[in-house]
């Protein structure tokens, strides 16, 4: 079996968490969920490059570096997780790819739902991605 590989990036400010409510469309995984931001690795390219690439397509920012958390393997997908502070204002970053974007909070995380201005309620988090951002949070 093929691996896929994706590179997704946990990016944190005033102990908060950035997190893309995922577009809904049903044939993208957790369509409609919360989830980091992040994509598929290109042929031949790196984690590390992938996740800053996927950054700057997604949100018009990526940080200078990033550091790994973890590589997350569940069935076929291989997860590369790093981390970073996130120095830009969110009110400054340009959502290209997903339906909101918050800065969400460890409690929020912990619940595992969160309500969005842009889908006008509440949508819960991807569960993979969930329990990632609750295991960064226990070893701040």
């Amino acid at each position: 079996m093929t691996k896929i590989h994706v590179a997704i990036a946990i990016l944190y400010r005033d102990g908060k968490f950035l997190c893309q409510l995922r577009d809904d469309i049903p044939n993208i995984r957790y369509p409609g969920h919360w989830a980091l931001f992040g994509g598929h690795l290109e042929p031949g390219e790196t984690p590390e490059t992938a996740v800053l690439r996927e950054l700057s397509e997604e949100i018009g920012w990526a940080p200078a570096t990033v550091s790994l958390f973890c590589c997350d393997v569940e069935g076929e997908l291989v997860r590369h997780v790093f981390h970073s502070p996130l120095s830009a204002d969110v009110k400054d970053l340009v959502l290209h790819e997903g339906w909101d974007m918050q800065l969400l909070t460890a409690e929020d995380i912990r619940v595992g739902k969160c309500y969005s201005q842009k889908s006008g309620d509440v949508r819960p988090f991807g569960i993979p991605h969930q329990r990632i951002l609750l295991s960064f949070i226990d070893v701040l």
